[in-house]
């Protein structure tokens, strides 16, 4: 009833509302205005607050003001804001990835490294995963340090590194160089690490040899930690350990992990690396490392005169900036200009007190001065004995008796899968030791080459001719390892081995560009072609240049070049796997850049050693001979199509090598010509006219080495390795069966 009687009631006022709602909203609108004014007024009557007052008094005033929304008073003076400081967000939990690295020469600290990984209980701590162990011999640095791969969602990586100390050149010294280059390239992200959850660095040292950190104790270790802290944007999760290796190096260790866990476990708990605790790896409390600490040797032509506060030495292989110093010891402007940097001095490539010293002369190496060595190649012995020789034999004439294998440099730039001397020869991009003279390299290879074959006097089966004949080296080759024209002085040793009318074979890596354009004749040139494109190239001899196929590109100009001038060859490793498959065409490619005159193709040897498998190489990966003759059969066509001008000369079935060579030069009306008349190669250098290769031509290539023949001189006896007299029929080149 009570709806009914107001319903006329609702209708009037609606009526009204649409009749005169442009008034009712202008008069509402000024009642709104008259009480905002209103309320105005009313603050500006609240007394100020004396400015004599303390600042206690004034706040406890400002307590007692009612606590009304809009209505607080504005005091004179700053903002004061009160409250408590809150703490530091706790992330969520992750899971830690945990990758540990190590280096060794002898095995110990792999053999720590290993311990160390299999003793971690990974039931206590369920958020570290299975952790993966790496040797820095191996791994690819781009992959793990530049680029490292993204770890699946909610997972983090952590880097723990173990490092030895030592006092001659490794591959350390290349891997601490790399952290630095790749923290200065200005190609590449700074900090390309940022994303790690840590990481944590221990050193193993000689307290004996080196008492103090100073004096190099555990430096190599502390090297890296500064690097690794720029390229982690200050990610240290625990400080660096130290131990020393002659007392109780183990025990430290497992000290120093049962740390480093417990911080593990904190960054899994999403508590992330401390509170600013000394040591605890927060970017603002922990070991503070400067930008300028440290200046590459690179960077200094391009840096500005600085300002630089004084600071301690820096145990790093950049400059130290107290030896770039004015005379003032606060602050001084440095002209890079017109100051000469101090070098530190350089040192023995392999010292005979070091490992590698003692690894290469188990070997059957004979260094001679400080980088240099000389070694009897196994065909040398196989030759004095009638057994056999090499396949420069069959190919060029080369009596292996009498040929003197030997390098003038140890060190290499590539870290090749199928090198036979992982992690025993130095390796490095720039030359950075001692340099011997060429005298002292020239009669030190030669004295200890005969020394060898004199040896070989009283073994069983050495032909008496043979030995006779070996007494006097007619050739060298230059291929022993590690990189001959790495050495300054080469030119000046090829000049020594010529002026004895010793004949030079030489093998470079193409990757020094410039050494081999100043280099200047030698018998015959090779060039290792290991990969027809940059990713084989780099997967197959893990280069340690950055710009290795810019600079392997070059080498190919450069070969072309001298071809006119030199006797050049390809020399193919076939490695199967790696760079056989469908190859030939771009080897073809490369043939075709470089017109060498020669092409070598030869199957991998499997050295059989645990750092050959440890490279990736195993006895699956050596090709057969029929894989290599069908390979070059396909190169060959290859060539053929683009019209080039080459063909199958010769083989070494037992080498596993075969022959390509350009018919132009090498062919003639009675056949192939592959041999060399080493006479006529001293009488035209000695001439000081200009001459190539076709002035040193020699004899038709012997019928039983030409391709389909096998290689093997019948005067030889072939046998097995218990000494037995092998017999039967083998697969040769083309298909043809022989015996042998």
């Amino acid at each position: 009833m009570a709806s009914i009687s107001t319903a006329p009631l609702l209708t009037e006022l609606v009526s009204l509302w649409h009749a005169h709602r442009i008034e009712l909203l202008f008069v509402g609108g000024l009642l709104l205005l008259a009480f905002r004014f209103s309320s105005f007024t009313k603050h500006k009557k609240i007394p100020k607050i004396s400015q004599e007052s303390s600042d206690s008094k004034s706040q406890v005033a400002i307590a007692t003001q009612p606590q009304v929304a809009n209505s607080r008073p504005k005091l004179a003076g700053p903002k004061r804001f009160t409250g408590s400081r809150q703490g530091k967000t706790q992330s969520p939990a992750v899971a830690i990835d945990l990758v540990v690295f190590y280096f060794s020469l002898g095995g110990s600290t792999a053999k720590l490294a290993e311990d160390l990984v299999a003793a971690i209980d990974l039931e206590a701590t369920p958020l570290i995963r299975k952790p993966v162990l790496h040797n820095l011999v191996e791994i690819d640095f781009d992959e793990l340090f530049i680029s490292p791969p993204k770890p699946p969602q909610n997972a983090r990586q952590y880097y723990l590194l173990l490092l030895p100390t030592y006092n001659i050149d490794t591959e350390l010294n290349l891997f601490i160089d790399s952290l630095a280059e790749t923290h200065n390239d200005f190609r590449i992200d700074t900090g390309p690490l940022r994303e790690l959850a840590g990481y944590s660095v221990f050193g193993f040292g000689d307290k004996e040899q080196w008492p103090t950190e100073a004096e190099g104790y555990c430096s190599q270790a502390t090297e890296v930690d500064r690097w690794m802290a720029r390229l982690t944007g200050k990610k240290r999760a625990f400080p660096v350990g130290m131990a020393d290796v002659k007392t109780g190096a183990k025990s430290a260790l497992n000290e120093w992990m049962e740390g480093v866990l417990d911080g593990i476990r904190n960054i899994a708990d999403g508590k992330g690396l401390g509170e600013g605790v000394e040591g605890s790896g927060d970017a603002v409390e922990s070991d503070e490392e400067e930008e300028d600490d440290v200046i590459a040797e690179a960077d200094l032509a391009s840096i500005k005169p600085v300002s630089l506060k004084k600071r301690s030495k820096a145990k790093t292989p950049a400059i130290d900036l107290e030896d770039i110093r004015g005379p003032s010891d606060d602050q001084t402007e440095i002209d890079f200009t017109t100051t000469t940097i101090k070098p530190s001095a350089p040192k023995e490539m392999v010292p005979e007190n070091s490992p590698t010293y003692t690894a290469l002369t188990k070997q059957g190496y004979t260094i001679v001065g400080s980088h240099s060595g000389v070694k009897l190649c196994r065909w040398t012995k196989s030759a004095l004995r009638g057994r056999g020789s090499c396949y420069k034999f069959s190919f060029y004439g080369i009596k292996s008796h009498q040929c003197m294998e030997t390098t003038p440099s140890l060190s290499c730039s590539n870290k090749c899968v199928f090198c036979w001397r992982h992690g025993t020869n130095p390796v490095s991009t720039t030359w950075r030791w001692t340099v011997d003279p060429a005298d002292l390299i020239f009669q030190g290879v030669k004295a200890n080459h005969y020394k060898k074959i004199k040896a070989m006097r009283g073994v069983p089966g050495v032909r008496a001719e043979r030995f006779a004949e070996g007494m006097r080296i007619r050739h060298c080759a230059l291929s022993l390892v590690g990189e001959p024209i790495f050495y300054p002085h080469i030119n000046e040793l090829l000049g020594m081995l010529h002026s004895e009318r010793i004949s030079t074979f030489l093998v470079c890596n193409a990757q020094h560009p410039d050494q081999l354009a100043a280099l200047t004749h030698v018998t015959q040139l090779y060039v290792s072609i290991d990969a027809s494109n940059k990713e084989a190239l780099k997967k197959i001899d893990r280069p340690l240049h950055r710009d290795y196929w810019e600079r392997f590109l070059r080498c190919m100009d450069i070969l072309r070049e001298k071809r006119n001038m030199q006797r050049t060859v390809f020399r193919l490793t076939l490695v199967k796997g790696f760079n056989i498959d469908e190859e030939a065409e771009g080897y073809a490619d490369l043939v075709e850049r470089a017109r060498p005159g020669l092409v070598e193709v030869k199957g991998v040897t499997y050295c059989g050693t645990s750092t050959s498998a440890a490279a990736g190489l195993t006895m699956q990966n050596v090709p057969f001979y029929e894989e290599v003759c069908a390979f070059v059969e396909a190169l060959n066509r290859a060539l053929e199509r683009r019209g080039l001008g080459y063909g199958i000369a010769a083989e070494h079935a037992h080498s596993c090598c075969i022959l390509l060579a350009e018919k132009e030069r090498f062919y003639k009306e009675d056949g192939w010509h592959t041999l060399i008349d080493y006479e006529k190669f001293f009488d035209n250098l000695e001439s000081g006219k200009e001459f190539g290769p076709e002035d040193y031509v020699g004899p038709p290539t012997p019928e039983w080495a030409l391709w389909g023949k096998g290689g093997f001189d019948p005067r030889d006896e072939r046998v097995d390795r218990k000494g037995r007299k092998k017999e039967g029929l083998v697969t040769v080149g083309g298909g043809n069966v022989v015996s042998f």
